[in-house]
């Protein structure tokens, strides 16, 4: 087995142990690949973590570090505390055994709490791979940085630690339909034998890393710039090193597929450069156009899914549960099954493109709801 064989193997075995996550999991190896930070963006309860460790577990020999980050984390529960013995002798140093500034693959929960004392320290480490403290001043291993929050952050400082993750992915909670595969993907990964899962070690993910840059991308470099002229003036921001930073992300999509050139479908990458939750839509609106053009076979799997929902199939989705609800003699689990799918589906008649058909789905919808109330 080669070396891209092993990296795929690894998240096919992530995708069979978390069910309807095939999105996150592609993009984290993408962003493996590319050498770039990973943002996850959802609820709790939604496998943010659970999936970064997972796939922490399967680089073999790596160091591993994961953090819950609050608003009074010290940079000693990040970086490690000052070595005592040296610091008798005179000298500052840090003892960064088992610490971030020795890890391969980083995990840092609920990121935006990061305060001002952790703050320039953190965003060093992002951006360069370096730690620096005082005079000390060192290279980090590590291969990627995974963040992760419930929420974006409102405060305007925090900007800058959002802007050092290239990818951002929405973690949502799986189709209610798919419940049962939850639940027994779930006992399965409780079962499994840790000495049988696929690994992949720290180097060959590195020499994968330098063969991701050898990707030709001359084939779709005007249409990139033609995207990136188009994203700015409909209001997404993305700055020049930005733009230079996500042709990595079309490389790895490429690579990760086995082609040595980019082709159209590698822009599907460009759907999670989002600032807000408003430039989901636009991004997937103004990708997803261009994209659906190249019927090439051997285009990644990610870029042929569609998140753009049918409101014809939503809709008849809602005329289902308001059946269903209307019928009567339901019991509570029942009730809260309907209430789980009606969810699911106001959160998928969001992405709607054309504003009368999303406005009417969710006209719907509130009238479902409605009716919901007007029986407890």
């Amino acid at each position: 087995m080669n070396k891209i064989e092993k990296l795929t193997s690894v998240l096919n075995y992530l995708k069979d142990a978390f069910v309807g996550k095939d999105e996150i999991i592609d993009l984290l190896g993408i962003s493996l690949l590319a050498q770039e930070n990973a943002f996850l963006l959802g609820p709790p309860g939604t496998a943010k973590s659970a999936i970064v460790r997972l796939l922490s577990d399967c680089i073999e020999d790596g160091k591993n570090f994961e953090y819950l980050l609050t608003r009074f984390t010290e940079p000693n529960e990040i970086f490690g505390p000052f070595d005592i013995r040296r610091l008798k002798e005179g000298e500052l140093a840090t003892n960064t055994e088992g610490m971030l500034p020795e890890a391969s693959m980083i995990f840092l929960d609920e990121i935006f709490n990061a305060n001002s004392a952790i703050l320039n320290s953190l965003l060093l480490a992002l951006n360069e791979k370096i730690f620096r403290r005082g005079k000390e001043n060192r290279k980090i291993p590590a291969l990627m940085f995974v963040g992760a929050s419930n929420v974006l952050p409102e405060d305007e400082t925090l900007n800058a630690l959002l802007d050092r993750f290239l990818i951002r992915v929405k973690c949502d909670y799986v189709n209610p339909d798919l419940l049962e595969e939850v639940l027994m993907a779930g006992r399965k990964l409780e079962r499994r034998d840790p000495t049988e899962k696929p690994v992949i070690h720290p180097v060959d993910i590195q020499e994968l890393q330098q063969l991701t840059r050898n990707v030709d991308l001359s084939p779709i470099i005007k249409q990139f710039v033609d995207l990136i002229h188009n994203l700015r003036n409909t209001g997404v921001n993305i700055s020049d090193r930005r733009a230079v930073k996500i042709q990595n992300l079309i490389a790895a999509s490429a690579f990760i597929c086995n082609r040595t050139e980019a082709i159209t479908s590698d822009l599907w990458v460009l759907k999670y450069i989002w600032d807000n939750e408003e430039q989901m839509e636009i991004l997937a609106g103004v990708i997803d156009t261009i994209i659906e053009k190249d019927e090439a076979a051997n285009a990644h799997p990610q870029a042929m899914f569609n998140k753009v929902p049918n409101p014809e199939e939503l809709m008849k989705e809602v005329n289902l549960l308001t059946e269903k609800w209307e019928s009567g003699d339901l019991s509570f689990e029942e009730q809260n099954v309907i209430k789980d799918k009606l969810r699911y589906v106001q959160t998928r008649a969001n992405w709607i493109k054309k504003q009368e058909h999303k406005q009417h789905l969710l006209t719907e919808i509130e009238s479902l709801w409605q009716k919901m109330l007007q029986t407890i």
